[in-house]
């Protein structure tokens, strides 16, 4: 465990930051001198970095996180948020290709926009993705507000796009809270479905006993995947710190080579790092 591999972060430095809330609550700076001293505290060699949502509900530009990445001294790489626009579609293939030295996957927010993950309007970023090996992530399960489509961030939506795209590499962030045992079903049954650990632990009245809840779920959800090859450490910094993370993957009921390759092991291999 002395090596760490955050596959799921965000940060902008911005004042419309939507994730401002969450920082405050979490007593965090949020800033990009916080996050790199915490990656080092933590020993987390790498990190990839994600538009966090601004007020209005459109996600910080894709220029503005790499920027942010190329200031982080090595430690930093960048994933592409798309929206489900024929014309945000192809600015995003054209940015991956011309940052294909940096940029380490896509994300699409399901849930937060207006269409599902096997909307055509899709399907140009696919076909780039899996002819450059990138992997799409998706957001997957609850929604951080309460006008969010669920009937789209359902990860049992991804089950016809895995069908369909078997070279796509697929990773469903949140392990699609609450359904982990849908989530389960999914990696345990398609080569190229992956799931991550960040955004799980958000505080509350409940929050030890929440945390064993968590522990227990995953641990049980490798248990039926048969192994933890599928699964991936992410924190959503600042939804969730860094600590609280580490301590989930801590409480879990598997071996210590599985903890090795939630920690590192899998983001490695996936995302090519």
């Amino acid at each position: 465990m002395q090596r760490i591999i955050d596959a799921h972060m965000h940060l902008s430095e911005h004042r419309d930051d939507a994730l401002n809330h969450f920082a405050r609550m979490n007593g965090l700076r949020y800033t990009l001198d916080e996050l790199v001293g915490t990656m080092r505290r933590h020993k987390i060699v790498c990190g990839l970095l994600l538009s966090p949502p601004l007020r209005g509900g459109v996600p910080l530009p894709n220029e503005n996180v790499i920027r942010l990445c190329r200031r982080g001294g090595g430690m930093l790489a960048p994933v592409i948020t798309v929206e489900p626009t024929a014309k945000e579609v192809k600015a995003a293939v054209k940015l991956a290709d011309e940052d294909r030295k940096e940029v380490k996957g896509f994300k699409v927010r399901l849930g937060y926009v207006k269409a599902s993950a096997d909307s055509p309007v899709f399907d140009r970023l696919y076909d780039y993705a899996e002819s450059e090996g990138l992997p799409v992530l998706f957001h997957t399960g609850d929604t951080a507000v309460s006008n969010g489509d669920l009937s789209r961030s359902h990860p049992l939506t991804l089950d016809g796009l895995a069908n369909k795209r078997e070279e796509l590499t697929i990773i469903l962030c949140h392990f699609g809270n609450p359904w982990f045992e849908d989530v389960a079903e999914l990696i345990y049954k398609h080569p190229n479905v992956y799931a991550d650990i960040s955004g799980l632990t958000t505080g509350g009245a409940y929050a030890e006993k929440y945390a064993e809840w968590l522990a227990r779920k995953i641990s049980e959800a490798i248990y039926f995947a048969g192994g933890a090859d599928k699964v991936i450490f992410g924190t959503d910094y600042p939804v969730t710190k860094h600590e609280d993370t580490l301590a989930l993957v801590r409480r879990l009921e598997v071996d210590e080579g599985d903890k090795e390759k939630i920690l590192w092991r899998n983001a490695e291999r996936v995302f090519g790092l």
